[in-house]
């Protein structure tokens, strides 16, 4: 396995809390010196530098949304004062937090986006099972992604751990990734969320979306979550074209059971894949 393809994951997943060198090798299961040369091999950065880059791309994201406060925006990326906050973002993008917030817009500023990680096709994706899905509803946070900009989900679990196990009407503790509203351009929403019962108590920010009754193809992905692609992909990609089997235009989505480990990103998950019948 990759070791900088479990950093990304890695970095993406935590870099609202405190992150170190020693952190993100560990995930990548190497040493310090092995990481530091092998990320920036491949990435053209310092594993922190891009730390730092990452927290500050997404302060920028809040502050062109509007922000309110400029100072927890500043402790969410990692920075003690407001002072060392403006300095750092200055540095980096050329103006300072209370500009960008009232230019309330993001064009031509230079955000780091996600580096993507690896997408190539598996040589070994172990055959699914079929299984008849029933009926369920999914809630929690909900956000649109194009090709260039999907890699920015695990950032998007990162912000719906806090509601692990807080969610109103929440029916067990099996977390879903669904993906739906896809377009003709490749464009999708992407909700991390629960089960839950009803959606009359949820929070106004909360995504919701139905599931209907459904035949699927499920697959195991049991390596790092940081290659979920390479598994996707090579689903889409080879298996689909040659089972004989014709996907429905439903929500597919990806479930975390108790096994999975969101601190080390092992555990495995499977992919559901809906199927026209």
């Amino acid at each position: 396995m990759n070791p900088v393809g479990k950093a990304l994951w890695f970095i993406e997943s935590h870099f609202a809390g405190e992150l170190t060198l020693d952190d993100i090798a560990g995930c990548g299961c190497v040493s310090r010196f092995h990481m530091a040369r092998a990320f920036e091999a491949a990435t053209g950065l310092s594993v922190m530098r891009y730390v730092r880059v990452r927290r500050l791309s997404e302060a920028a994201r809040r502050l062109a949304a509007g922000a309110p406060d400029i100072l927890a925006v500043a402790i969410d990326a990692g920075y003690g004062s407001h002072e060392a906050f403006t300095r750092a973002f200055r540095e980096q993008f050329g103006l300072t937090p209370e500009a960008l917030r009232a230019r309330g817009h993001l064009d031509n500023l230079g955000i780091v986006e996600p580096i993507k990680m690896d997408q190539s096709l598996l040589t070994n994706l172990e055959p699914p099972r079929f299984e008849d899905g029933k009926p369920f509803l999914v809630a929690g946070l909900s956000e649109r992604y194009t090709c260039d900009t999907r890699g920015a989900i695990p950032s998007q679990w990162q912000r719906f751990s806090a509601y692990l196990g807080k969610v109103p009407g929440q029916v067990g503790r099996v977390a879903y990734g669904v993906c739906y509203n896809t377009d003709d351009a490749g464009n999708f929403d992407y909700l991390c969320g629960v089960e839950v019962g009803d959606f009359s108590a949820l929070p106004a920010e909360f995504g919701r979306v139905r599931i209907a009754a459904q035949r699927y193809a499920v697959f195991s992905h049991r390596e790092h979550i940081s290659t979920i692609g390479r598994t996707v992909n090579t689903i889409w990609n080879q298996w689909l074209p040659a089972s004989g089997h014709v996907p429905a235009d439903a929500p597919n989505f990806e479930r975390y059971d108790e096994k999975f480990n969101p601190v080390s990103g092992m555990g495995g998950l499977e992919i559901w894949l809906p199927l026209k019948t």
